[in-house]
């Protein structure tokens, strides 16, 4: 018999961005970002990695995040295009999977880092 599953702890309020193609002046576009809702979540840190490139170091981070459930399609259900915002942090969703069989949340696989 296998033990009963806990309900994730929702205590984070996360901003879920999605990118938008924004006129650049000179007859471009350039990335930004659109905000499309709050989500509370449960964030933690799984690993972590340092690179030094030259002068220049770089701390990367892996995150499982876990928020509520939602249809697909759905523009509260997280895509692996979009991130998370806390404040200055800033989280770049590489994937997403139903959490429960049940599809009550969902989880997501997320780094923090440069070039997010």
């Amino acid at each position: 018999m296998s033990a009963p599953r806990t309900r994730p702890a929702l205590r984070r309020l996360l901003t879920l961005e999605a990118p938008v193609a924004v006129p650049d002046g000179g007859g471009g576009v350039r990335e930004s970002w659109e905000a499309l809702g709050a989500l509370w979540s449960d964030v933690q840190a799984i690993s972590g990695i340092e690179i030094v490139s030259g002068e220049r170091e770089e701390v990367r981070i892996t995150h499982r995040v876990i928020v509520r459930g939602a249809p697909e399609g759905a523009l509260s259900r997280p895509r692996a295009d979009q991130r998370f915002r806390d404040g200055r942090r800033v989280y770049g969703i590489k994937a997403v999977a139903e959490h429960d069989p049940q599809g009550r949340y969902l989880i997501c696989w997320a780094e923090e880092g440069a070039g997010i």
